[in-house]
Parts: structure tokens; C-alpha cells; sequence
């Protein structure tokens, strides 16, 4: 089965399409060489590629007749990724929401009148001393 046929049909890739724009970027590598979207994969191919900050590697067990359901993915692959891989984006994740917190979006009008406010009580109060 093609390399893009596959990462698409184990669900990692949500288009064909996706897989071939990775694959033509050289993202996409089976066995230690850059893969075209027209590479065949084999049971025991051990495919490695970068998809949302983690480099994933993957060892092929079966090849799949079509698209599976999320369930059955684990039959036709084997996720080697390394643990600390998913841990290190979960840091990012929340260092991320640390900064400013998810879904806040820009300050309101009145959140801006307040810091203003509290700007000028700030400057106010090195005058006075």
C-alpha cells in the first residue's frame, strides 16, 4: 500500500492530500529515507514523521483494505513514539495558557479602562512623593 494511502487509512492524516503535502516537504521518512506519497510500506516498515509538534514513530503490523475506525487502528500499527514526547506538549500546552489564559481574547473596553485607571494611580502616586 502507498505511504499516504496508509497514514490516512491508520487516521493520522484527516486527507490524502495532507499526507502527499507532507511527504513532497520531506516530513515523512520509512526505514530512514525521505518517502514520496508513492512509496510502498510493508508489514515491520518503521515510519517516522513530525505532526503537531511530536515526532511520531510508527511501525507497521498489517496493512488496513480501507480506512479504519479509531478503534481498530491499533491492529494495522505500533506507536513507538517515546512518552516524553506527549509530556513535553503537554508542557507547551500549559505554558501556553499560563501566558494568557484560553478563550480570553483581547481585553474588553472595560478591562482597558481599568488598567488605565490603574496606570494613572501608579504615576499619580510617584508625583506626590
Amino acid at each position: 500500500m502507498r505511504i499516504d494511502k496508509y497514514l490516512w487509512c491508520v487516521r493520522y492524516y484527516k486527507t490524502r492530500n495532507m499526507v502527499t503535502e507532507a511527504c513532497k516537504k520531506n516530513h515523512i521518512t520509512v526505514n530512514g529515507q525521505v518517502a514520496k506519497p508513492s512509496k510502498e510500506v510493508f508489514p515491520t516498515d518503521r515510519i517516522t514523521f513530525r505532526k503537531d509538534q511530536i515526532t511520531q514513530i510508527i511501525t507497521v503490523l498489517d496493512i488496513p483494505e480501507s480506512r479504519v475506525g479509531a478503534k481498530l487502528v491499533d491492529i494495522y500499527r505500533k506507536n513507538e513514539t517515546p512518552s516524553e514526547a506527549y509530556a513535553h506538549l503537554e508542557l507547551l500546552k500549559l505554558s501556553k495558557e499560563h501566558y494568557r489564559k484560553s478563550g480570553t481574547g483581547r481585553p474588553t473596553k472595560k478591562d482597558r479602562r481599568d488598567i488605565d485607571e490603574y496606570g494613572n494611580e501608579i504615576f499619580d502616586d510617584e508625583e506626590e512623593n
